[in-house]
């Protein structure tokens, strides 16, 4: 029988990870592997994440509520279900519309920031 602590590193509990207020009213959780970060974003209702870029590629899915996401430019309303892909360089940013939402982000590599 393996040891009562074996594989605990296959899990990560529900609210558990690296924790970043990284805009006002906008919250990440990430947990890592050596090579691919995963991360639950929270926007509270009207907060945005500015302006910005990374050298880090990224995809995301919405998962609840609406966000109004800007990439390269280009703007579009998302919904749950909805996804995105953002090359490492491309300037993007989001806000929360019609109350909150959360959002799952995959970087690559990590980002080392995050952790």
């Amino acid at each position: 029988m393996p040891a009562p602590d074996a594989g605990a590193g296959y899990f990560v509990p529900s609210g558990s990870g690296s924790r970043h207020e990284i805009a006002p009213g906008v919250e990440i959780r990430t947990t890592a592997t050596s090579g691919m970060m995963l991360s639950v974003v929270h926007f509270e209702a009207g907060s945005q994440l500015p302006d910005h870029s990374h050298p880090h590629q990224q995809m995301g899915v919405l998962v609840s509520g609406r966000l109004e996401f800007v990439i390269g430019g280009l703007t579009r309303i998302l919904g749950p279900g909805d996804v995105w892909r953002i090359p490492g360089g491309v300037p993007h940013r989001a806000r929360a519309i019609e109350g909150p939402a959360e959002a799952i982000d995959v970087f690559h590599p990590i980002r080392e920031d995050y952790l």
